[in-house]
């Protein structure tokens, strides 16, 4: 079956049109069904190539927006060698930001920076140039390279550049590189008066936006000023108000992350009433999420069926293409067994020798005796698995080529978290973003973990060994929660207590009464970690709100 090129040009316009229109009401399933149509119907894409593209920018938007980060990746790479064949360098410019997004989202900083630069190379418009710019800063905000954005933001923050093709988005984006600015004094020290005036500026802006969403990060980012200036009255303020324009602006994720903010920021009383209400609306949150993701599911199966039938309209010269990159596939798969079973069992060799020289304390020989059988244990179940499957079915069908495959990325998978659970803790300025990063590590869909008042004071002046030891120790109870308990949502809270560090961990489990001696038991190696910097753990009981913990050390 064939098509007329302008037959399929029409239709391909009148069906990214229906796309539009709903993404424009925000029906984004709706929206996904219709952008995935239309990139189906550009065949040959070389013809169709600014649709083409196009469409799978749209795509990835929506689905960056439901969290499904790996389908983004995968979308967006089936974009990348059609962006020389476009007529306009906008598609090649948003396919580069949404994977530079896609990175930033997934804390792979390398590779965000990595195509945020390809699409400052691409951007022709100073509007566009000042906007990519302002995004690789605060890329470097987040890696602590605050200097860095600073040098890259002074020149053009203050500068009211604006867009010709959608005017209505130069205030938005000059209000946002004073915010990334501000925050890049904040972070960096010694530069009180100008965070201040870039925060103050930003929300001048930002209020003749008339957009409420808008606002909430304005006022959030005085909130984290009066919180690092010690002005507790200022701090309450701006964090109610980030609060009340999240609400406002019916942003249900937002709402929730101010409210966990101003839980820490407000008094006792207070804070107990508004943590029963942030409960109530995380688990709104978290119910209306599944349902989304639920219907979105529906959208993303019936769109995966019409490209099933398109893939029929495949020729000959495809399928024997396929055909002889399946042969080869066969000979590097056998390979590729043999390196990863040598490559593992090295890294355990090289992995218990090393820890060995480093540690002498009995406890963590322990650890260390715990972790090598883990790696053991797993790599060897796993390898023997594969090398049965390979003896037993034929690798030249493509449902059992890509079972092995699936099975060799889990491996990779397994050895890469245990390494990363084991691996050197950053102990410098950049100790707080490993910790966090650690923390949400553990965040999936089954579990929600809200992290309160880690900035709240300085880390620079707390002992390495007292870093090293709090970071093992939330590893170790995140750990021992996860395999223990079934909590849907968990929360931790740094505070500091005159001249004492106390972190306080509780979540709304219910398995752990029945395995208390258990964990007990379990966490006997986190108590001794605590004992070493004379520190103290409270093992708390369960309750009706859950399970809590928490150790407390002098700084």
């Amino acid at each position: 079956m064939s098509y007329a090129k302008t037959d399929r040009l029409s239709e391909i316009k009148k069906t990214l049109a229906k796309a539009h229109a709903f993404s424009k009401v925000e029906k984004g399933d709706s929206a996904y069904f219709y952008f995935n149509k239309t990139q189906l119907l550009c065949e040959p894409k070389e013809d169709y190539a600014d649709y083409y593209v196009e469409s799978l920018n749209h795509m990835a938007e929506i689905l960056q927006r439901q969290g499904d980060y790996y389908k983004v990746e995968t979308i967006l790479v089936k974009a990348l060698p059609y962006l020389d064949k476009t007529t306009n360098v906008k598609y090649a410019v948003n396919t580069y930001t949404f994977m530079a997004y896609n990175y930033d989202i997934t804390y792979d900083n390398e590779k965000a920076l990595y195509y945020h630069r390809k699409a400052l190379k691409k951007a022709f418009s100073t509007f566009r140039k000042s906007r990519i710019i302002s995004e690789i800063a605060f890329v470097y905000v987040q890696e602590g390279k605050y200097q860095e954005a600073v040098d890259l933001l002074e020149p053009i923050a203050w500068l009211n550049i604006e867009d010709k093709i959608t005017p209505s988005n130069t205030g938005f984006q000059r209000s946002a590189k004073l915010y990334n600015l501000g925050l890049s004094y904040l972070y960096l020290g010694n530069h009180k008066k100008e965070a201040f005036d870039c925060f103050t500026e930003s929300l001048k802006v930002a209020l003749t936006l008339n957009d409420d969403y808008e606002l909430i990060t304005s006022y959030y980012a005085l909130y984290k000023y009066y919180e690092k200036y010690n002005n507790p009255k200022l701090k309450k303020i701006n964090i109610e108000k980030a609060y009340y324009y999240a609400k406002k602006s019916n942003s249900k994720s937002y709402a929730v992350s101010m409210l966990g903010c101003l839980i820490e920021a407000d008094n006792a009383a207070n804070s107990k009433k508004n943590f029963k209400i942030y409960s109530r609306m995380l688990d709104s949150l978290i119910v209306s999420r599944k349902k989304a993701k639920n219907q979105f599911a529906d959208i993303i199966y019936n769109s995966q069926k019409d490209k099933d039938e398109n893939l029929e309209l495949k020729n000959h010269k495809a399928e024997n293409e396929l055909k002889l990159q399946r042969q080869k596939n066969r000979s590097y798969i056998s390979y590729i067994v043999i390196s990863i079973s040598i490559i593992s069992l090295i890294f355990i060799f090289f992995y218990i020798t090393i820890k060995g020289k480093k540690e002498r304390n009995n406890e963590v020989f322990k650890n260390e005796m715990r972790i090598s059988e883990k790696l053991q244990f797993e790599l060897e179940k796993d390898i023997d698995k594969i090398l049965l499957f390979t003896e037993n079915y034929d690798l030249e069908k493509e449902e059992n080529k890509e079972k092995l495959l699936s099975h060799l990325n889990n491996i990779y998978l397994k050895t890469r978290n245990i390494s990363r659970e084991n691996s050197e803790i950053a102990t410098d300025e950049n100790f707080e973003k490993a910790l966090k990063e650690m923390i949400s590590g553990y965040t999936n869909q089954n579990i929600n973990i809200i992290i309160n008042g880690l900035h709240t004071f300085s880390w620079c002046k707390i002992a390495r060994v007292k870093k090293i030891t709090v970071f093992r120790v939330l590893q170790e109870i995140f750990d021992q929660m996860k395999t223990l308990n079934n909590a849907s949502l968990a929360s931790i809270t740094f505070k500091k207590e005159e001249k004492n560090i106390l972190i306080m961990y509780s979540d709304n489990g219910n398995e752990i009464s029945s395995k208390n001696i258990v964990l007990e038991k379990r966490l006997q190696n986190v108590e001794n970690r605590i004992k070493t910097i004379k520190g103290t753990l409270n093992f708390g009981t369960y309750s009706e709100s859950g399970f809590k913990i928490s150790f407390k050390f002098p700084i």
